[in-house]
């Protein structure tokens, strides 16, 4: 199999690792080089019919949404397959690009499984068009912008494939702003919303459900993909995508990964629903609460966030 981003991460020395990338705007998204040297191919790739594409926003839940999926199609048919390699290789990431490595188009147009589970962390606007065409199925998750803030800033501090992210406060502003490395939260969550509504093949998922009742999603899952699943493999699955039980995973926990700093933070950190009061102020709060309602005013999406 080819190399992952994070495989050929892996083999770098930190020392070695080439400076974190800049923020550069790309057809009015914020993005880095590593999501835009490829773009030709990844606008030209050839979806499947029965690809499965796991879109996220970054930090609300890709790893963990990939998993169960992995485990609802491969579980029985390839039990192997969950100690042979890590997640980031079973379900590659699509327009990532790493100069003389095999990109993520690469990495996907590889894959021998049936369906290829692909990831994505690209807002609706920028999909390949052949996911339409092919009508594969898509399943989105969501997380609340204030944990999701949150979840992003600890992640640029430990990868060094991510900006510099600055201090939490300006960071913070830069997340309200829409200058993060796939744009906007709010244009992200939002456009994948109105999407929904006129595309049956989308499945729209919130982070928050799934911490409430993991069981109950993956049930959820099931019914949208058309799986028959007995109750017995469904327990098992669940049990293992349990937080704890992946974050001692090294299969699924990005541990093997040179690109990321777990002395700074680990890849997966809480996994809960309500950490943000850990780290806003109550000016930054305010500020937040107003800005959201301004940028939200004109949608029925609607999170919990445990004020």
């Amino acid at each position: 199999m080819y190399l992952s981003m994070y495989s050929f991460c892996s083999s770098f020395p930190k020392k070695t690792m080439p400076p974190r990338p800049d923020l550069l705007d790309f057809h009015g998204v914020s993005m880095t080089h590593y999501f835009t040297d490829n773009w030709e191919k990844i606008q030209n790739f050839q979806a499947r019919p029965d690809d499965i594409l796991i879109a996220t926003y970054p930090k609300a839940g890709t790893t963990w949404v990939s998993y169960i999926l992995d485990l609802l199609y491969f579980s029985q048919k390839k039990p192997d397959r969950q100690t042979s390699n890590p997640i980031y290789e079973r379900v590659p990431f699509l327009e990532i690009m790493i100069p003389n490595h095999p990109s993520g188009t690469d990495l996907a147009d590889s894959l021998d499984s049936s369906p290829r589970l692909i990831k994505t962390h690209l807002p609706i606007q920028m999909i390949p068009k052949s996911f339409w065409e092919k009508k594969c199925r898509v399943v989105y998750v969501a997380r609340n912008a204030k944990d999701n803030a949150v979840s992003f800033f600890h992640f640029d501090r430990m990868t060094y494939v991510q900006p510099e992210p600055g201090d939490w406060n300006s960071f913070l502003q830069r997340f309200m702003d829409g200058k993060m490395v796939f744009g906007s939260w709010y244009d992200h969550v939002t456009g994948w919303w109105e999407r929904k509504q006129s595309h049956p093949k989308i499945h729209y998922m919130f982070f928050e459900d799934m911490v409430e009742d993991t069981g109950r999603e993956i049930n959820k899952l099931c019914s949208f993909l058309g799986l028959t699943s007995t109750t017995k493999e469904k327990d098992q699955i669940n049990n293992l995508v349990q937080f704890d039980n992946m974050k001692k995973n090294e299969m699924a926990n990005y541990s093997t990964v040179k690109a990321m700093d777990f002395k700074i933070s680990p890849f997966m950190r809480k996994g809960k629903v309500g950490d943000w009061r850990n780290h806003f102020t109550v000016a930054q709060n305010e500020q937040f609460d107003e800005d959201y309602k301004k940028k939200m005013k004109n949608t029925t999406l609607q999170f919990r966030t445990l004020v």
